[in-house]
């Protein structure tokens, strides 16, 4: 699966350039699905997830080409519904095909999805508003059969503003009938990009960034161009980079508006950061501040998807913080990993205790998911001595050519097959 050797406490110093946004491009790619039409996709990331959904699209009968970080997706001949179980499980975003699906062809059936081991959760806010749209769902022996006539527009009060659920609402919804209102919907920035790509080929859809989100149901699509907006979270990871090495790096292609939790976290940390419409600079601190307490919560809140990395920057914060996440029940499984490296962290439920120390020390860990993984490649760019992360197979599910970025920056990282 490989590994990342790192020698660290080298300082960064550089630019670097963020690839498009992950979390933006596979509901999009799903869209691609909708309309029946041709879409040519600026900006997309070379990850394992888009990767994985390549295939999809093509188990399905879609042509997709690539080259370098454009795609080209026809979907007019679509010939298959059922989506290929080992690629659902390999990869939870393939259940927002599920909406995708059902509108287009009025059937699929998929598998229960995999991907990151951070905890329960449930699609059940995706089931439930795919119902009240008409859709019927059966469920037997790990899949599920979908099936309807013709979906029709409703009103959905979401539970919980579910990315997810918000976003398998929006596909479902744009070829139905008439109009569907979906109410307590997530506001995070991905799907005001997937309103704008689904817009860009003709649906209606408006208040993408609010909690109200309103889909005029539509029949004809148009090919498309669009491009992907800048990953927020890989923003994010570099800024966590320069904090944690007293760096200094520029950071472009980045949407400023939609770190702003960030941005405010790490000011809190005593990172200098400045910003024009698409870049920013950050400069570490010499010693890293304490903050009392950072939670996690849905957009415009701190993201969970940072809360491991901004673990790794108060490890050596002067003083104790603490952070509680509130979004995924089993998102800590990096603190024990951590922890090797010479961290002094106390889980109790859905907080964790961070009690700063001198310096962290090399160490051979594991990343067990996404974004943990990448906390330890933090971690260890900053420690003393060599930290060789393990199984970075779900690190490179999120972040392109991470390793080749950190050399431009200074650091001394190498990828071991």
């Amino acid at each position: 699966m490989g590994k990342y050797i790192i020698n660290g406490d080298e300082r960064l110093v550089g630019e670097v350039s963020v690839s498009g946004a992950k979390n933006a491009v596979l509901p999009i790619l799903a869209a691609t699905v909708v309309g029946g039409n041709r879409s040519t996709i600026f900006n997309t990331p070379n990850l394992r997830d888009v990767d994985i959904m390549e295939k999809i699209l093509i188990s399905i009968g879609c042509k997709v080409e690539r080259m370098d970080n454009i795609m080209y997706v026809d979907s007019r001949n679509l010939s298959n519904t059922n989506i290929p179980d080992e690629l659902v499980r390999e990869m939870r975003s393939s259940i927002i095909l599920m909406g995708s699906m059902l509108t287009r062809c009025g059937e699929t059936k998929v598998s229960y999805p995999g991907g990151c081991e951070i905890g329960p959760r449930p699609i059940d806010l995706h089931l439930k508003a795919l119902r009240e749209m008409g859709a019927k769902i059966d469920e037997s022996h790990g899949f599920l059969y979908c099936h309807c006539e013709k979906l029709k527009g409703c009103e959905i009060q979401l539970d919980y503003p579910s990315v997810g659920a918000t976003e398998n609402a929006i596909l479902a919804a744009v070829r139905a009938k008439g109009t569907t209102v979906i109410r307590n919907a997530a506001r995070e920035p991905e799907i005001i990009d997937l309103q704008n790509y689904l817009n860009k080929c003709g649906a209606k859809i408006s208040g993408a960034g609010t909690s109200i989100i309103k889909i005029e149901g539509v029949e004809k699509f148009k090919d498309v161009e669009y491009t992907i907006m800048p990953d927020r979270i890989v923003t994010g990871t570099y800024m966590a980079a320069s904090a944690l090495t007293g760096g200094e790096i520029i950071i472009k292609n980045v949407e400023t508006n939609h770190i702003q939790a960030i941005v405010a976290k790490l000011k809190e940390a005593g990172c200098l950061i400045y910003n024009d419409n698409s870049s920013l600079k950050v400069i570490g601190p010499e010693k890293i501040n304490y903050i009392e307490m950072t939670q996690t919560l849905p957009y415009p809140g701190f993201p969970t998807d940072m809360q491991a990395q901004m673990m790794a920057v108060l490890s050596i914060a002067d003083g104790t913080s603490i952070i509680s996440e509130t979004v995924f029940e089993n998102r800590f499984k990096h603190a024990d990993e951590l922890i090797r490296m010479g961290a002094d962290i106390k889980i109790i439920g859905k907080v964790a205790i961070i009690k700063g120390v001198k310096e962290l020390t090399g160490a051979k860990v594991k990343s067990k998911d996404l974004r943990g993984g990448a906390s330890l490649v933090l971690a260890g760019l900053a420690a003393k001595g060599t930290t060789e992360v393990e199984n970075i197979y779900h690190i490179e599910r999120g972040y392109e050519d991470l390793d080749e970025n950190l050399r431009k920056l200074g650091a001394d990282i190498i990828k071991v097959e």
